[in-house]
């Protein structure tokens, strides 16, 4: 029997590691509070807090520090440092030329939150947050205990996996690189670009199908491969997790050394896939922020491409 037909026959699901989970509901079946809720949560804390302290950190010191002021604070500044550089100087520049500076905090703060949410997923907070609500609830607080027994949870599912999230920062993107294009090009040289400079003939025929990439094939391009990736990620790593939880429930079916065997041969196996997975978390992240920005390069003024043309 394939792994995942036994595992949901023993009554365990890989897709709840994934899956967004309800806690707060109203009277009327809304959802006022989800476990992505509260990754989203931890991610704007992370954003609003953490990283403002790093990027001040990294700065450059005062005079009187000589040298040393432009040596980062820690190794963590100088990491951050190193990334942000690499992806303005080496991936965005080249692109976007001028209008670099204008769209790095954009573009900065998209690759992070993404990162951000990527790597939450591959942590334990679903487990942390149900075993927070249990200890709760044998305190003596029933809502904490009736939240556990209806499976509730308020965070801990990667909020990446989620489409409408990933389909909110496709939006934005969209939203982004189509203002651009009527700033750089205006009306007129919008309409030009986007008929490729055709026929006025062929335009029943070209207007179509340009609407169709800038509303449809980009933006989904952004979100189902972000929401895709991650989605099948986790369900790989839970499902591979689930084999030691057979192994456990199949003490007394097998031997000790044979269910024993079988934990350590997973636990062997999801090393590398873990790495990988984690990898994911950065390529994902790095992806998105870097078509974002071929697509706003894309609508920029032609005078740059043939001045660097001429200057080749």
């Amino acid at each position: 029997m394939p792994a995942t037909m036994l595992t949901l026959a023993q009554g365990l699901n890989p897709l709840d590691h994934v899956v967004n989970h309800p806690f707060w509901v109203s009277e009327s079946g809304w959802w006022l509070w989800s476990s992505q809720s509260g990754n989203l949560l931890i991610t704007l804390i992370i954003l609003a807090f953490v990283f403002p302290r790093l990027a001040k950190r990294a700065s450059t010191g005062h005079k009187s520090e000589g040298n040393e002021r432009y040596l980062p604070g820690s190794r963590s500044t100088g990491l951050l440092e190193v990334v942000c550089v690499y992806l303005q100087e080496q991936i965005v520049r080249p692109v976007l030329h001028e209008n670099t500076r204008r769209y790095m905090p954009f573009l900065w703060t998209v690759f992070f939150f993404i990162l951000v949410n990527n790597v939450m997923g591959m942590f334990p907070l679903l487990e942390i947050g149900t075993l927070i609500l249990a200890v709760i609830g044998l305190a003596g607080f029933e809502p904490a205990a009736q939240a556990v027994y209806d499976h509730r949870a308020f965070m801990g599912t990667t909020a990446t996996g989620n489409i409408w999230v990933t389909a909110t920062l496709a939006g934005m993107a969209f939203a982004v690189f189509i203002i651009h294009g009527f700033r750089e090009l205006g009306v007129k040289g919008f309409l030009e670009h986007a008929t490729c400079g055709a026929p006025f003939f062929l335009w029943p025929i070209m207007v179509p199908i340009e609407l169709a990439g800038y509303f449809i094939i980009k933006p989904g391009a952004l979100a189902i491969r972000l929401f895709a990736n991650m989605t099948a990620g986790h369900v790989l790593v839970a499902t591979m997790l689930m084999f030691v939880t057979m192994g456990f429930q199949a003490v007394g079916t097998i031997t000790y050394v044979g269910s024993f065997a079988m934990q350590i041969l997973v636990a062997l196996v999801l090393i590398p896939i873990f790495f990988l997975e984690l990898f994911i978390a950065l390529l994902q992240a790095f992806i998105f922020m870097f078509l974002t920005t071929i697509f706003i390069g894309q609508l920029s003024s032609h005078h740059q491409a043939e001045g660097a043309h001429a200057h080749a």
